[in-house]
């Protein structure tokens, strides 16, 4: 994984979360960036098979913290994306996701909310909240609402 922080020239860093399906943790992640970054980092998710809707019990723990998902739709990964992005976060999509030079790499491990209910999507959107306040913090972005 490559290591490189975004540059001073960059106006806005943006930052692409990746997993397979693009229907629960990464949609999570992008909507807590979303918010918490209050329009200081352009955000994207994708998937490497999404799927047809985003998680209901997602959209639900979500919406319990303030942060509405529901107009979201999964996406399909391009090589576009992630060549357009400072920074890339997989969440367990294996090697489908395309490696440029210069571009910041993480894969966050969390368990995939894929048919759980409420109660066990809860940990993984506090765990996804906490990992995306840390993410802010290290891109000098001062998080909104917090």
């Amino acid at each position: 994984m490559t290591e490189n922080p975004v540059t001073e020239t960059t106006a806005r860093p943006s930052v692409l979360f990746v997993c397979v399906h693009n229907a629960g943790r990464s949609q999570m992640a992008a909507g807590f960036l979303q918010q918490l970054g209050g329009g200081a980092v352009e955000v994207r998710s994708a998937g490497s098979l999404p799927a047809e809707q985003i998680n209901p019990s997602a959209v639900e723990a979500m919406l319990e913290l303030g942060v509405d998902i529901r107009a979201e739709r999964p996406k399909v990964l391009t090589t576009e994306a992630v060549r357009s992005s400072d920074v890339v976060i997989t969440m367990g999509c294996g090697d489908a996701c395309p490696i440029f030079p210069g571009k910041r790499y993480e894969d966050w491990e969390l368990e995939d909310p894929a048919g759980q209910g409420i109660e066990s999507v809860r940990p993984i959107r506090d765990e996804i909240r906490a990992r995306v306040l840390t993410l802010l913090s290290e891109l000098g972005v001062e998080p909104v609402d917090a």
